[in-house]
């Protein structure tokens, strides 16, 4: 299988993790969505990171979806079996993927848009949701507990501490480190492991 996007994007970086700790052997391809988008389009015209080129040639985008396929080819499970454990870590995981998704809508708004035609209401609207995302997941996260990534890390751990990573790369002044210890400190622990190491984003 082929993992094609860059692992500064979060949702790469998310995918490429989590084969890892599933066991999933894929090779990456570091294609970028704006420099290299004539070659990317040529393995998927929807030119979308994450894209997964199987092994019987089939493409996949989206990685949530990504990841429920991957979820078959591997023993190891990245999300509890079901109940309450099950509705908190994809509650988890929503709240990451919103963080994701938000700043990455800053992120393209700042560096693609020119300076003069910013649309600050826009922006303002989009920061306040990044912000109550990351309000949400500190509280959240420090009510009810992740067991430590060293001990058992699923699809929510990998999902927060790559948003966390991703906040503090690319807008690092809107989400202050100091005003989340709870994700800082989970991020930090889960950056040690083999899995996250071996994957930068940077």
């Amino acid at each position: 299988m082929q993992l094609v996007g860059m692992l500064d994007s979060p949702f790469v970086r998310r995918v490429a993790i989590a084969l890892t700790v599933l066991g999933v052997p894929f090779e990456h391809r570091p294609l970028s969505v704006f420099s290299t988008f004539d070659a990317f389009g040529r393995i998927n015209p929807v030119v979308k990171a994450p894209t997964l080129v199987c092994d019987d040639g089939g493409v996949l985008m989206d990685s949530t979806l990504i990841l429920q396929w991957a979820a078959t080819l591997s023993p190891r499970r990245l999300q509890p079996a079901g109940g309450a454990a099950l509705h908190h870590a994809l509650r988890l995981t929503g709240l990451a993927l919103a963080v994701c998704e938000k700043a990455v809508q800053i992120v393209y708004e700042h560096k693609l848009r020119p300076t003069e035609k910013l649309h600050a209401p826009w922006l303002e609207r989009v920061t306040g949701q990044l912000l109550a995302a990351c309000a949400l997941l500190e509280d959240e996260l420090a009510r009810a507990p992740l067991p430590a990534p060293a001990q058992e890390i699923g699809d929510a751990g990998i999902t927060i501490a790559v948003a966390w990573d991703f906040l503090q790369m690319m807008v690092p002044d809107t989400v202050a480190a100091a005003g989340y210890p709870t994700l800082a400190a989970y991020a930090e622990q889960a950056e040690r492991l083999p899995a996250f190491a071996t994957l930068p984003a940077r």
